[in-house]
This record gives structure tokens, sequence and C-alpha cells, in this order.
């Protein structure tokens, strides 16, 4: 019970963990364009009131674990963190857009569960074993991605 939050008429505790690959797969998120998705992707679950409780930014894709509030549709949730992180990182680096033509970085699908108490511990275990441990334990970029 101590973990739910409290909103002007709800109490709740929803999670989904989240992952969305690059188009075509290419490994283009390493140095300082993987920095830049990360702080772009804090930017945006500020902006949405979403709690990142882990996230890995590897170099082809991106592997989220948020706390959501009711008012936040997952669907919407992904379209915004997809749509603005494509828009800027591909106005900002012009050796990505000769890369991704048509202005889309992103695949577009994405995978998305919802999780239970039980199932929290080890999404996070699993996120947390990608990559060695960093003291930025909250949302992190690969070491292959630096």
């Amino acid at each position: 019970m101590e973990n739910y939050k409290s909103g002007s008429h709800t109490r709740h505790d929803l999670k989904v963990q989240l992952v969305w690959i690059t188009k075509y797969r290419k490994a283009v998120l390493h140095g300082e364009v993987a920095l830049r998705v990360r702080e772009l992707i804090r930017e945006i679950c500020a902006v949405e009131e979403v709690t990142i409780l882990k996230g890995h930014v590897s170099k082809d894709h991106v592997h989220l674990f948020v706390g959501y509030p009711p008012h936040v549709a997952v669907s919407k949730l992904v379209q915004r963190l997809k749509g603005k992180s494509s828009y800027m990182l591909l106005a900002g680096y012009t050796e990505m857009r000769r890369k991704f033509w048509g202005q889309r970085l992103w695949e577009r699908r994405y995978f998305a569960a919802s999780s239970g108490n039980v199932m929290d511990e080890g999404i996070m275990a699993y996120i947390a074993g990608q990559d060695q441990e960093r003291s930025d334990d909250e949302f992190r970029v690969g070491e292959e991605t630096r």
C-alpha cells in the first residue's frame, strides 16, 4: 500500500515495460546520441508525470520500465517518446538524417507489458543486468553505446 500514488480521485500503482527499436535495427545509439536520447526521454517523462523506474539505451533499442498515472494512455506515451525524440535527434544530428530517410528514426512497432507487484523486481533486475552497474541507477546508457 505504501507504493501507491494518489491523484485527486484515484489511488494507483500502474507500471509498464516498454521496448522500441531503431529503424532497420541500425546501431546508431552510442556516445553523444545515446546520452541525448536519455535526456529527451527524461524530459518527456517529466512532462507526462511518468516515473522512470529503470531504463537502458542500447545501441539499437531503448528499454524502459516506468510508472504512470491513470490519465496517461500507454500508446500516447510511446507516441510522444518516439515522436519527439525522433524529431529532435534527426534535427540535431545531420549524419543520422542520411541514415534514416522519411524522418523516422524508430521502427513503427513497440513492445509494452504491464507488470504486477511480483514482476517488478524481475523486470528491474533484467534491465540492470543489460550492462554493468553505474552510479546513475535510474536510467542508464550501455557501455557499448558510449
